[in-house]
């Protein structure tokens, strides 16, 4: 713990018990000592800082301010102290974050590791899944962050950052389609596809887009992992899809091509990042936040 100046606490001490022998016996200093500095101090000053009574001491008008300009110090001090008390929380804090799959795998793995490189006593629980489970445990205050695509509005929400994630088909980087620019859902009809269940976003985007156009793929596999639709695509030759967010991994590693869907409907997807409307975050979320939209939305 950082300590005052001695001579403040001296000064301070005096000037509380009126006594320079009642202030050494409180200070666990020689009355001899205390008296010193005093005196050291008033030459220093050039003017005396207390009146010498026959039953002890009293403050002149210098002495006055300077006790005034101590306890304000000594205010700001345990302001400043308590501040990087909480810092010291913050060092100790949980953050309980829901995120989308697409964004569990890669991205936010990469900032939380930076983030605890800085803030080390900080902890992570993730919660991953699909949009309306990862919003509920929100909404229960099961989680205080969310990570997810297209959310729907809701008054419980408050949005603090969004960014375009088209949808894009993934494939191994040998299939028939893998040198084109961007894609229709309909060029995806001659090949077989693997899709996410229906707690996917993207399962429920590509399923209204089916019923709109009338197109029909042929679905050979359906799965609740992202990963395990991937491994289709790697092994399979199908093709699976998936936000820009979750493919990068796969591509820089050369495993996967992703080539983005230029149907509009699948194109306007959002990443969003919540939090629930009108809870007060504790400050490792608090602070998390703002790495996190940061990192997501700033870049």
């Amino acid at each position: 713990m950082l300590h005052p100046s001695r001579l403040y606490v001296y000064v301070d001490a005096v000037a509380r018990a009126g006594s320079i022998r009642k202030a050494a016996e409180k200070l666990h200093v020689a009355s001899t000592a205390l008296n010193r500095k005093i005196l050291e101090a008033e030459e220093d000053l050039g003017t005396a800082l207390f009146e010498r009574l026959p039953r002890g001491v009293r403050l002149t008008a210098a002495g006055e301010i300077l006790v005034s300009h101590i306890r304000r110090s000594f205010n700001d001090l345990e302001y400043s102290i308590s501040q990087i008390e909480q810092l010291r929380g913050l060092m100790r804090g949980v953050v309980r974050l829901a995120c989308a799959e697409s964004v569990a795998t890669d991205i936010i793995p990469q900032i939380t590791a930076a983030y605890q490189a800085r803030h080390p006593g900080v902890q992570f629980q993730l919660t991953v899944g699909g949009t309306q489970t990862l919003m509920q445990a929100l909404l229960d205050d099961q989680v205080e962050l969310l990570v997810a695509h297209d959310l729907p509005v809701h008054a419980q929400l408050s949005v603090h950052g969004a960014i375009a994630q088209p949808l894009h088909a993934m494939m191994h980087a040998d299939h028939a389609l893998a040198r084109h620019a961007s894609l229709r859902l309909a060029d995806c009809q001659p090949w077989p596809v693997v899709l996410g269940d229906d707690s996917f976003g993207s399962r429920r985007l590509i399923d209204q887009h089916l019923v709109k156009s009338r197109i029909q793929l042929q679905v050979v596999a359906e799965s609740g992992s992202v990963e395990t639709c991937k491994a289709f695509a790697r092994h399979a030759q199908a093709i699976c899809f998936q936000f820009e967010a979750g493919t990068r991994r796969d591509v820089a590693l050369g495993e996967l091509v992703a080539i983005p869907l230029s149907d509009p409907e699948l194109a306007r997807s959002r990443l969003v990042l919540a939090s629930r409307t009108g809870r007060a975050l504790p400050l490792a979320p608090s602070n998390f936040l703002e790495t996190l939209r940061a990192a997501l939305f700033e870049a």
